[in-house]
């Protein structure tokens, strides 16, 4: 999730476990800047951008990693603030704090790490887009009136509410997901489509809308689909992989990496002189937020010594107004 998201979950976090045991911002501020210390790994360069692509998310969101680190954190908090006996408080908050972090990144569909080092697979539900007030606001709302009343019974009976609100919220999206998944297996027996594997994610800044994506050897089928549609038959809209591209760069790092990390949403593509690949589980065809330059044009095909990223995004006026109207039913195909 967006940094404001885990800020305000690792200080609503802090404020419930800490509660009155410290000052009520001293724990807040705390619970927020833990809530964002997993993200400082995008700030390490693993030598080309796919690689730091797909090792976010890893060691600093893997639970047990975090298990080990709480301990030191809480130890250095409390020392900082004499607050020595209320070290195991301080540590129950910030080890809450990592871990929470890392299950609501694994709602998104980014991909997310948990059980490393012993299971090196990314989890990612996609039930929640990276940024959604929905979830956020009450969090944030809590928060705050626990700060501004002191950590009193009222200020905490907000942040609590704030806390059930959210998850409930994010319980909500998964329920809503399978209802979208639901009506794309339905769609695709329907149309005859074999699909191979079936996603919905959902759309941008709510659960209403879903991006529905279907996987074969050869195509991808995209659509989405709202409980709004009335019944409507989902509109597939059938895209070519562009396996043959890739001839010669299947085994290479970036590529491989690529693939995996997408759980076979990809695509491949020439544009120029350049092959691009782009993770498909992100963005809205023909814009990829995860697409790379992995390959020059040639014969045969040459591997770039360094991949670099070229994600496209769509105008934010023109997406935001077609969010708006397609979400509540209205059956207009997405802005190319």
């Amino acid at each position: 999730m967006d940094s404001v998201t885990q800020f305000a979950l690792g200080a609503a976090v802090a404020g419930a476990v800490l509660g009155p045991r410290t000052r009520p911002w001293r724990a807040l501020l705390w619970g927020g800047v833990v809530g964002t210390l997993p993200d400082l790994d995008v700030l390490i360069d693993h030598g080309d951008a796919v690689q730091n692509m797909i090792s976010h998310r890893a060691e600093s969101h893997a639970l047990f990693w975090q298990t080990l680190a709480a301990p030191v954190l809480a130890a250095a908090i409390a020392a900082l603030h004499r607050e020595r006996r209320q070290f195991g408080r301080w540590c129950a908050a910030v080890w809450l704090v990592l871990v929470t972090h890392a299950l609501l990144d694994a709602m998104t569909i980014y991909g997310t790490r948990l059980l490393l080092p012993f299971v090196d697979a990314a989890f990612g539900t996609g039930s929640l887009f990276v940024v959604d007030p929905l979830y956020t606001l009450p969090l944030l709302v809590g928060a705050l009136r626990f700060g501004c009343d002191g950590g009193g019974p009222r200020g905490r009976r907000w942040n609590h509410l704030g806390l059930l609100l959210s998850t409930l919220y994010a319980g909500w999206s998964l329920f809503a997901q399978q209802q979208a998944l639901g009506a794309a297996h339905r769609s695709l027996r329907d149309e005859g489509i074999a699909a191979e594997r079936v996603l919905a994610t959902a759309a941008p800044l709510q659960t209403v809308l879903w991006r529905l994506l279907a996987a074969t050897p050869d195509h991808l089928y995209e659509a989405h689909w709202s409980p709004f549609d009335g019944g409507r038959p989902v509109v597939w809209t059938r895209i070519e992989r562009g396996r043959e591209h890739l001839d010669g760069l299947e085994h290479s790092a970036a590529v491989a990496g690529l693939a995996a990390q997408s759980q076979g949403f990809w695509k491949a593509w020439r544009e120029g002189d350049e092959l691009r690949l782009a993770d498909v589980r992100m963005g809205l065809e023909p814009h990829y937020v995860f697409t790379f330059v992995v390959g020059r044009a040639g014969s045969p095909v040459a591997a770039v010594d360094r991949p670099t990223r070229v994600g496209a995004r769509i105008e934010l006026g023109r997406g935001l107004a077609w969010l708006g109207r397609r979400m509540f039913g209205e059956p207009l195909p997405p802005p190319r």
